[in-house]
């Protein structure tokens, strides 16, 4: 979908639907009082009708029978004004999509962003809802569904001096947004396509279109530096792993970089520790941290952020091959840790730990993961927040706060050092399972034996990238978690 900007009123512009929005209650709306004249008075009243009323995610749509040049208003819900953040706007600018795609709307104009004033933060968040509310991933459907995409909004201006507020943070949401559809691409691909050579060869092609470097290592190189670790887990599958490094320098960026990590097993059966079969088609998304990371460098570059950034993705698939690792062996990872392997389903931590120790090559400012890790963090925190943890108070509080901006909400776990217990081995310096309990917790003790001194934090996102019934701004799918969690933190370290 393409959002554009006009300077025009909205009683003269013609299109097939023109967004209002009221709030709750609210006596005092003032965009809506043109409008409500131009419609003989009968706008206002259907906004305090009990099923509207103005409440979050309700849509009311209304013809205009000829009284003005838009075919129809479609009028969508705030809630209560004193409780509007920029979360309501970004759900409430994917509910008018969804209104339009049910109602077979290719195309409107929209006054939503008005209730944004001039806040930035809340002006990107009404573009950025309407973008991602927007998405679908169609690509192997042979026959059109009952709902019409969406193609354009057009965000209606009454001066050059709203306009100049409302464009540069279209254009920061639109290179976002691109940069989450990107990762939801990854993610949604099938396992048979999105296979560790597909996942490097997209990393190849977006690093060239945005001038990022980017290098891919193979099964040679990953044996030469004595990733055993990363290895192991593709033993199984005859899809050779690869290593993909991306580093990008934003205006000449110099000094220690900020390191991402993200967990890239293109499918995972668990290995010999078998999934159960219901659901595990999902597991085509367990490579979701590694497309964050590779949406999170191609925003970073498309935003010109001056930031020294590298991007780190082991890639995988975990397969019960005659070849494949089984319980009871043990590997040596890079770092030269021994690890027992007790269950081969916890397999993206071995990945991640190699991948961990390699990134001290650049004496990071900053260590953060990303990985659809552990069953647990689901039970734990269900589908609405990502579980952290880290070594590092500033760091942690700096990602709660970019949570709460982006909508994409974090929540601490303990590290505490008791959580080791679980993780000793009789044979190996380590064991890679912890048992049935701390399931998330250990996971996470687990790679902070590899991060070093380095500031590091971990982000669980097994409940967040993927919704399972569909928000308005985030339809049913792969969600793209993590690329606009890390560009509000990285936004503010710049």
């Amino acid at each position: 979908m393409q959002i554009s900007l006009m300077v025009e009123d909205p009683l003269t512009h013609p299109c097939p639907v023109l967004v209002a929005a009221c709030f709750e209650g609210d006596e005092e709306m003032e965009w809506l009082a043109r409008l409500d004249q131009a419609m003989d008075g009968g706008l206002v009243p259907l906004c305090r009708q009990e099923d509207f009323a103005g409440k979050i995610d309700k849509v009311k749509l209304v013809h205009t029978l000829g009284r003005m040049p838009a075919e129809r208003i479609l009028l969508v819900g705030l809630g209560k004004r004193k409780e509007l953040t920029a979360e309501r706007l970004r759900r409430a600018a994917g509910t008018i999509v969804q209104a339009m795609k049910k109602g077979r709307i290719e195309r409107g104009s929209s006054l939503l962003h008005l209730a944004a004033g001039t806040d930035p933060a809340r002006l990107r968040a009404v573009a950025e809802g309407a973008l991602l509310g927007s998405y679908e991933f169609s690509r192997y459907k042979t026959t059109a569904g009952e709902e019409s995409a969406v193609t354009g909004l057009t965000f209606l201006c009454p001066d050059e001096t709203v306009l100049q507020h409302v464009e540069p943070c279209v254009a920061e949401a639109v290179s976002v947004c691109e940069a989450v559809s990107f990762a939801r691409d990854l993610v949604s691909q099938p396992g048979n396509v999105a296979t560790p050579a597909y996942l490097a060869e997209k990393g190849l092609e977006m690093a060239a279109r945005h001038g990022i470097t980017c290098q891919v290592l193979e099964r040679e190189e990953l044996e030469r530096l004595g990733m055993e670790a990363l290895l192991a887990v593709s033993r199984g599958s005859h899809q050779p792993p690869r290593f993909i490094i991306l580093e990008y320098r934003g205006g000449g960026a110099k000094g220690r970089p900020v390191v991402l990590v993200g967990k890239g097993v293109t499918f995972d059966s668990g290995g010999i520790s078998l999934k159960p079969g219901a659901g595990m088609e999902r597991m085509k998304d367990d490579m979701a941290g590694a497309a964050a990371v590779l949406g999170t460098l191609q925003a970073a570059a498309a935003l010109h952020l001056p930031l020294h950034l590298v991007g780190l993705v082991p890639a995988a698939e975990n397969l019960p091959g005659g070849g494949a690792y089984k319980p009871g062996d043990v590997v040596k990872a890079m770092s030269g840790k021994t690890i027992e392997v007790v269950n081969t389903d916890a397999e993206g931590r071995l990945l991640l730990c190699d991948a961990l120790h390699y990134a001290q090559r650049y004496r990071p400012a900053v260590l953060i993961d990303l990985a659809t890790l552990t069953g647990a963090c689901i039970v734990a925190l269900g589908n609405v927040a990502t579980g952290l943890m880290g070594n590092d108070n500033t760091l942690k509080r700096a990602l709660q706060r970019a949570g709460e901006t982006s909508g994409e909400r974090v929540w601490e776990l303990p590290l505490w050092e008791e959580y080791g217990e679980l993780m000793k081995s009789d044979i190996a310096d380590v064991k890679n399972a912890g048992g049935p309990t701390a399931g998330t917790i250990s996971a996470g003790w687990f790679l902070q034996q590899f991060a070093g001194k380095t500031r590091w934090a971990h982000l669980d996102i097994a409940g967040t990238a993927w919704e399972e019934k569909g928000q308005p701004h985030i339809p049913k799918g792969a969600t793209g978690v993590g690329v606009r969690l890390l560009v509000e933190y990285l936004r503010s370290i710049c």
